[in-house]
């Protein structure tokens, strides 16, 4: 593939653009591009940061002979991770006397007011008409979790989503299937991308040996995944990113490893596929995941990318402390391991090294007298940022007395903090009502959280205080 191009389908023809003649940035968003075009409208911009859906776009893949479609926020993905893949539009969906079956049914519910939000909700729904052959109400919540509508409440709109529900799941996608496959496969480039503008260098090795060789050269370069952080900095903060590495394209990153003793998770697994595989083994860690942002955003979201950001109020680290979790690192040195506790140092701050990058999270299997739970406390119970959260461990022995204890909480310092003194107190003690209210005061001493647009620091304090207490309920 030349230098400064990419290819993806679009149009239902392959589309390449070079990043030099056509004078687009490679942290041009799709969402950017799509607007650019004179018959391609459709996709709006609401947030430009993940929380409205009204941009969603479907993003298709091949895997194993099947063409895999699924709703992501299109004003988080830059031009270069299309890729290989296939962009699909509310364009491309129907017309006006031939509707796709999903708006057909927006159109019988009368689901659409306004209509700035339909595309996005158009869009949604598509990737669940593709995606499941049998649709429940819970998956029904959970794609249009990502979707912000302000006229119709919700209602006609689910009821959209039910018709679609026992539709026979025909339509011109899956009629040109063999077609689409064919593009796919002319698509199967092997290279790396390399994009050098006059002001931006945007590169996507396919191999951990080469992003190493890419960053000793460039070790003041942004490294991606999802970029469901960084997208931020180009849509709000308006930089011009001028280095970037964006490792998505590196298989050995996505991969699940399973041994008797543990599960080592890619840490460029997407935060989707992370949650289905973890609900069976990891419970507490699938707690969480499903109140972590929308499927739009765990889609794209990684593992790495989040344990990474090293922020107090990150979803994924208190419960992966509670779990022991381990990270392994791959530099130039090798590979080297170190619990997550000791790989965050401070706030937003953490053990990698430059030539470094997160290579996966290895979770210990549970064991059969030890008891996970995760906590989320925010504003809204879906789509939302932490105002307190918490990740505990218990294991009681015979007596009902505690052998071990960790209660790991986020929002109440500048990082994810064990409560220490409460669980240095209750460990020998019987897991009672009485001594956890006693513990409750200690943790009401023990951190001193700040007061933001969330919650108060006083607020926090009960906050963390009570999870202790919700968590004896949940293990008594």
């Amino acid at each position: 593939m030349p230098q400064n191009t990419i290819s993806f389908i679009f149009n239902n023809q392959i589309k390449e653009i070079d990043f030099v003649k056509s004078g687009l940035a490679p942290t041009t968003t799709v969402l950017q591009y799509l607007r650019s075009l004179p018959s391609y409208k459709g996709t709006k911009e609401g947030c430009a940061e993940g929380d409205c859906g009204a941009c969603s776009v479907v993003i298709a893949e091949a895997k194993n002979e099947k063409i895999q479609y699924n709703a992501y926020d299109s004003c988080l993905i830059f031009l270069p991770m299309l890729q290989g893949k296939q962009l699909i539009t509310v364009e491309d969906l129907g017309s006006a006397s031939n509707l796709h079956p999903v708006q057909k049914a927006m159109v019988d519910t009368d689901g659409s007011q306004c209509g700035y939000c339909t595309p996005g909700f158009i869009m949604s729904l598509f990737a669940l008409y593709k995606n499941s052959n049998e649709i429940d109400e819970a998956q029904i919540d959970d794609y249009l979790t990502g979707n912000l509508c302000r006229c119709t409440g919700y209602r006609p709109i689910v009821d959209a989503a039910k018709i679609i529900a026992v539709a026979d799941k025909k339509d011109v996608f899956s009629e040109n299937e063999t077609a689409t496959l064919a593009l796919f496969k002319e698509m199967e480039i092997l290279e790396a991308v390399v994009i050098n503008t006059s002001t931006q260098v945007y590169l996507q090795p396919k191999t951990i040996e080469a992003f190493i060789a890419q960053k000793i050269k460039a070790p003041e370069a942004l490294l991606v995944n999802g970029a469901t952080d960084v997208g931020l900095m180009v849509t709000k903060q308006r930089k011009l990113l001028t280095n970037i590495i964006d490792i998505s394209r590196i298989p050995d990153l996505t991969s699940i490893e399973e041994s008797e003793k543990e599960i080592t998770y890619g840490a460029g697994l997407d935060l989707e596929s992370l949650r289905t595989h973890s609900e069976e083994v990891f419970p507490a860690l699938f707690d969480m995941l499903t109140v972590f942002g929308s499927r739009q955003i765990r889609l794209i979201g990684t593992l790495g990318g989040n344990v990474a950001n090293a922020s107090p109020i990150g979803d994924l680290p208190p419960v992966l402390m509670a779990y022991k979790a381990t990270i392994k690192l791959a530099g130039k040195d090798g590979f080297r391991t170190l619990p997550i506790s000791e790989f965050i140092t401070g706030y937003r701050t953490t053990d990698l090294k430059n030539d470094e990058l997160i290579y996966a999270v290895i979770i210990p299997k549970e064991t059969s007298n030890t008891q996970y739970k995760s906590y989320k406390i925010s504003k809204r119970k879906d789509l939302d940022i932490s105002t307190v959260s918490g990740g505990f461990r218990l294991a009681l022995n015979a007596k009902n007395e505690v052998e071990d204890l960790v209660l790991f909480y986020g929002g109440m310092a500048a990082t994810t903090k064990n409560a220490d003194s409460a669980t240095a107190f209750l460990i020998g003690k019987s897991w009672t009502r009485d001594h956890v209210e006693q513990a409750m005061e200690l943790i009401k001493t023990e951190f001193t959280p700040i007061s933001d647009a969330r919650a108060s620091a006083a607020g926090r304090t009960v906050m963390a205080a009570n999870l202790l207490l919700k968590f004896w309920t949940d293990t008594i």
